[in-house]
C-alpha cells in the first residue's frame, strides 16, 4: 500500500512563516549595516579625491582655490555697517578643481565672466557631479533652488552636493570668512579656504598653513536631514553654500537644520547654516589639509572643533 503524504496543517505553516520572519529580522540590520559601510567607504574615498584635487590645484596654482570669488563688500541690505551691499557671485573651490577631478569638460563649460545664475552657466550649476555627492546623503534627482541669496531671488536651480570647505572659526557665532557679509572678522581665526577678493583677503597657501596640516581641517561633509534648500549646492558661490565654518556650538554638529534653528544660541540661525553632518552612524568625515581623511565623531569637544578649523590660530590642537 502506498501512503500519501500529508498537506501541511496551518500551524506548520505558521512556524515555518514565523522562522522565515526571524531570520529575516536577524539579517536586515546585517545588510542594512554591510551596506552603509560601503557607502561610508565610498564617502571617504570622495572626499580623498577632493583632497587630491585640491593638492594638485595647489601644485600648479602655488595655493589653494578661492571658497569663493567677490567683488565688492558690505551686508546684505537692511543689515546695516559697513555700507549695504549685494554682490553677485562669481566662482567657486569646486568649480575650480573641476579639471582635476576629471571633470575638465565640465569646467570648460563655464563661464567666469557671468555669475552662477545666469542662463550661461546654467549646465554646469545644474550638472550633478558624482564625486561630490556623498551615496549615504539623501539623494535629489532634480537640481533645486536653494533657500536664500541670489538663486533664490532669480529662481536658479542648483545640483546638490555633500560637502564643504573649511572657511575658518566664527568667535561671535556672527561673522563667518565665507562672504562680503561681514564686519568683524578675526584674521588669525581664518582656515584654509575663504571667500577672497574683499576685505584684503586672498587665496591661503600651504605655508600658511602654521598650525599644521594634519591638525587642520580642509574639507568635510555637511547633511541636513530638514530643509533641502539649506543643503551644500556645490556649484553656488554664494556664501555658506559651499563652505561653513565652525562655531563652538554643539547644534551645529546635528546634521539637521530646523533642529540647530529651534535649538537657538548665540549667533542665531548664522551657525545652522553653517553646519556640519552626514548621515552616517557616530559622526561624519574630513580630509585635512594633508590630504589625510579622518572620521570625526560627533561628540567631538566643540573648542577642540573650532580650534581644528583656522590654519593659524595659534592653538594647540591635534585631531583625535
Amino acid at each position: 500500500m502506498v501512503r500519501r503524504r500529508g498537506a501541511f496543517t496551518l500551524i506548520e505553516l505558521l512556524v515555518v512563516i514565523t522562522i522565515i520572519g526571524i531570520l529575516i529580522a536577524l539579517l536586515l540590520p546585517a545588510v542594512q549595516a554591510a551596506r552603509e559601510a560601503a557607502r561610508r567607504a565610498h564617502c571617504a574615498n570622495n572626499l580623498k579625491q577632493i583632497g587630491l584635487a585640491l593638492h594638485g590645484y595647489h601644485e600648479a596654482k602655488r595655493s589653494f582655490p578661492p571658497g569663493n570669488i567677490q567683488r565688492t563688500a558690505g551686508n546684505c541690505p537692511g543689515m546695516g555697517e559697513p555700507t549695504a551691499s549685494y554682490s553677485t557671485r562669481f566662482g567657486n573651490w569646486m568649480i575650480a578643481i573641476l579639471p582635476y577631478i576629471e571633470q575638465s569638460a565640465l569646467y570648460d563649460s563655464y563661464d567666469l565672466s557671468y555669475t552662477n545664475e545666469s542662463p550661461e552657466n546654467r549646465a554646469v550649476r545644474e550638472t550633478k557631479v558624482a564625486a561630490y555627492v556623498c551615496p549615504s546623503d539623501y539623494t535629489v534627482d532634480e537640481p533645486i533652488v536653494p533657500a536664500s541669496g541670489p538663486a533664490a531671488a532669480a529662481g536658479a536651480k542648483y545640483a546638490p552636493g555633500s560637502y564643504r570647505a573649511v572657511s575658518g572659526r566664527s568667535d561671535d557665532g556672527m561673522n563667518y570668512l565665507d562672504s562680503e557679509m561681514m564686519y568683524d572678522y578675526d584674521r588669525n581665526s581664518r582656515g584654509p579656504i575663504h571667500v577672497v577678493g574683499v576685505w584684503g583677503y586672498g587665496c591661503e597657501t600651504m605655508a600658511h598653513v602654521r598650525d599644521g596640516t594634519s591638525n587642520t581641517l580642509l574639507v568635510g561633509e555637511h547633511s541636513t536631514a530638514t530643509s533641502p534648500g539649506r543643503r551644500t549646492f556645490w556649484a553656488y558661490s554664494f556664501a555658506y553654500y559651499s563652505q561653513s565654518g565652525v562655531a563652538a556650538q554643539e547644534r551645529i554638529l546635528w546634521g539637521d537644520y530646523d533642529r540647530c534653528v529651534e535649538a537657538g544660541g548665540i549667533g542665531g540661525d548664522n551657525p545652522c547654516k553653517r553646519g556640519w553632518g552626514s548621515f552616517h552612524p557616530g559622526g561624519l568625515h574630513f580630509v585635512l589639509c594633508d590630504g589625510t581623511v579622518r572620521f570625526l565623531n560627533s561628540t567631538i569637544d566643540v573648542q577642540l572643533f573650532a580650534d581644528l578649523a583656522t590654519i593659524d590660530g595659534g592653538e594647540v590642537a591635534s585631531v583625535p
